[in-house]
């Protein structure tokens, strides 16, 4: 892939986490969890406490792929109004205030088929949206998204499983770009915990096929285990440990309780100790 500005301020944060000798700690929460306004401010919040790289999830009412945590948070987020929309008004607000620290939409088809590819390349880019992972997009079916991103620039990043074989990664990784998500169990998200000892063996295989850098997610809950991959991998993605850690500080009619956006900043904040602590 020929580069472009989502493209290039991923590939610069990698860079800069070689040089400084360390793995990333990459973080998702659900845009507009638990409100607007509670979600913009743990948002904001995150480079400071440790995040290298921002997923931003696109809540969706049908998410496939993950666990009762991301579930319940997505419910949370479309009661109270978020949409595809605002989910990049939200990434626009965060940009204004932050040049550097890539963000990654991560969701599914269906909002960004009916938003229109090209609409949404261009609005995502427009936002300062980096890249796009699109979990339920299969890549012999992408290339309607997959082709005006390359085109302009949108990281596409694709995700490998454990069981993606050595006949089906090449296929997976021909037109990836910014980073390849390593999903470390086979299995919907925040269910069990990643066998370390597996993704090191995964994340080796994979650099046979790929230059780009590896990230594993799905089953990193604690510092210790984002530790542990980060000895293996280029950066560690936690999102259902701290969207549960949101769900527990949430008051009985859902609504934010007082120390929620805290409580899941000194979450991360620890995460990302484990991150920085792991190679020494």
């Amino acid at each position: 892939m020929s580069g472009g500005p989502g493209v290039e301020r991923i590939a610069r944060r990698f860079a800069a986490l070689r040089q400084q000798g360390r793995a990333g700690l990459v973080v998702y929460l659900t845009a507009g969890d638990p409100d607007p306004a509670t979600s913009a401010a743990l948002f904001r919040a995150l480079p400071g406490a440790g995040a290298d790289l921002i997923e931003v999830g696109m809540p969706f009412s049908d998410p496939m792929a993950d666990g009762p945590a991301i579930q319940a948070a997505g419910q949370r987020a479309l009661r109270a109004g978020m949409t595809l929309r605002g989910a990049l008004a939200l990434v626009r607000e965060l940009r204004r205030a932050d040049a550097a620290t890539p963000i990654v939409l991560m969701g599914y088809y269906n909002p960004i088929y009916r938003y229109g590819c090209e609409a949404f390349v261009r609005d995502a880019l427009a936002a300062g949206v980096d890249g796009v992972i699109v979990v339920d997009l299969p890549p012999e079916e992408d290339a309607e998204l997959t082709d005006p991103a390359r085109a302009r620039g949108l990281a596409f990043v694709r995700l490998a499983t454990p069981t993606s074989d050595e006949a089906r990664l090449p296929v997976i990784l021909e037109r990836a770009s910014g980073f390849v998500y390593y999903v470390a169990i086979t299995g919907i998200t925040g269910t069990r915990p990643a066998d370390t000892a597996a993704v090191a063996t995964a994340t080796a295989r994979l650099r046979r096929f790929t230059d780009l850098p590896i990230a594993v997610g799905f089953g990193i809950k604690t510092p210790a285990q984002a530790a542990a991959v980060a000895r293996a991998a280029d950066a560690a993605v936690v999102g259902s440990a701290l969207v549960q850690r949101l769900a527990e500080h949430l008051a009985p009619d859902g609504s934010a309780a007082p120390g929620l956006v805290d409580a899941v900043l000194a979450e991360v904040r620890a995460l990302a100790a484990g991150v920085r602590g792991a190679r020494r």
